[in-house]
């Protein structure tokens, strides 16, 4: 009876979380590029590597842990980006794990002198499920450490497609964008059943506002970029980072606030609450070496979960390169103007 009592348990809180899926994210959202839009692919000076890293609440005995990496070229001629994104959300002891991997394509259109028009799409194939081997029941009925009973074989993992679809709008100061993720609604259910994934779409925007603008000519100028992100998936969840960073290269520092500082309502087994959604404060540093760009952030939990979580930790790492051998017989035409950058690599995003 003890048995099939955690087992209902343990089934009843699978479909709780399926049913109320949402994604992972990621607080230096400007460094994830790729994850926020499929329509900055390709808005780099030609190749680009970015690898992110978010630890959440690290005082609960298994952290969600988030990984994402992504590789992405402009090729001139055909004024295109084309891009791989891989992502990976692990939570639980039990080894729960959503992982996906694409292929991103996105075309840059000048609409203008100054502003450049940037659509994308992302193809997916994911998986959803869990390690049973490390499903421990206690119950009496194990072999070598690992339960050995057949009702867990009710507990499988589920493939499947994803599309995904975004535009950027931009000039040398100022971006726009929105993007729509799962518009097919994947099915994530592991227990061979019905359970879709919300569609999730992200508006976004910022600017860079140099500090200087006087006649001399500086070797450094400092200046800001404030910048937002607004999330809403399903009927349940929405979300707003909106934030600043101040910059003197190869330094940048930022403070954000997450979270909705005005009442909302979500109906919940029949009622409708009122809540205020507030979330966390985001400390951010990042360096420039080069190439390379390197930022830490750390999310101080300002929700009544502040006391048992321990925040979240979160690093990303952007690598850009030219190789030359794409360079040959560009035709100036084809040049688009850059995106704002978030570091003294002047006109591009990173």
């Amino acid at each position: 009876m003890l048995k099939r009592i955690i087992l209902v348990l343990l089934i009843a809180g699978v479909v709780v979380v399926d049913s109320q899926a949402q994604d992972p994210q990621f607080s230096q959202f400007y460094a994830a590029p790729l994850y926020l839009n499929p329509g900055f692919t390709g808005i780099t000076p030609q190749q680009r590597l970015v690898v992110n890293h978010r630890v959440q609440w690290p005082n609960l005995p298994q952290a969600f842990s988030t990984y994402s990496a992504s590789y992405e070229i402009f090729v001139d001629d055909l004024k295109s980006g084309f891009g791989l994104l891989a992502t990976t959300d692990k939570m639980g002891s039990a080894g729960w794990r959503t992982s996906y991997a694409g292929l991103l394509y996105s075309y840059k259109v000048r609409v203008s002198k100054n502003w450049v028009f940037s659509p994308g799409l992302y193809f997916a194939y994911g998986t959803n499920g869990i390690d049973r081997s490390k499903l421990q029941l206690r119950d009496g009925l194990e072999f070598d450490g690992q339960s050995i009973d057949p009702e867990l074989s009710k507990l499988g993992s589920q493939n499947f497609f994803d599309f995904s679809a975004g535009a950027v709008l931009y000039n040398r100061s100022l971006w726009v964008g929105v993007s729509s993720y799962h518009l097919n609604k994947p099915n994530l259910s592991i227990l061979g059943e019905e359970s879709r994934l919300p569609i999730k779409i992200n508006i976004h925007g910022g600017m860079k506002l140099p500090l200087y603008n006087g006649p001399r000519t500086l070797s450094k100028v400092s200046y800001l970029t404030p910048s937002f992100v607004y999330r809403i998936q399903g009927a349940t969840f929405q979300q707003m980072d909106v934030g600043m960073q101040y910059h003197i290269d190869p330094i940048a520092v930022g403070l954000w606030y997450r979270g909705i500082p005005l009442k909302g309502s979500f109906k919940s087994e029949g009622e409708i609450l009122q809540v205020v959604q507030q979330d966390a404060l985001v400390f951010v540093m990042s360096l420039l070496f080069g190439n390379f760009q390197v930022g830490y952030s750390y999310d101080f939990t300002v929700s009544k979960l502040q006391t048992s979580t321990g925040g979240s930790h979160e690093i990303s790492i952007i690598y850009e390169f030219v190789a030359k051998g794409f360079r040959k017989g560009v035709k100036r035409k084809n040049k688009l103007i850059p995106c704002p950058s978030f570091n003294s690599k002047e006109g591009f995003w990173n």
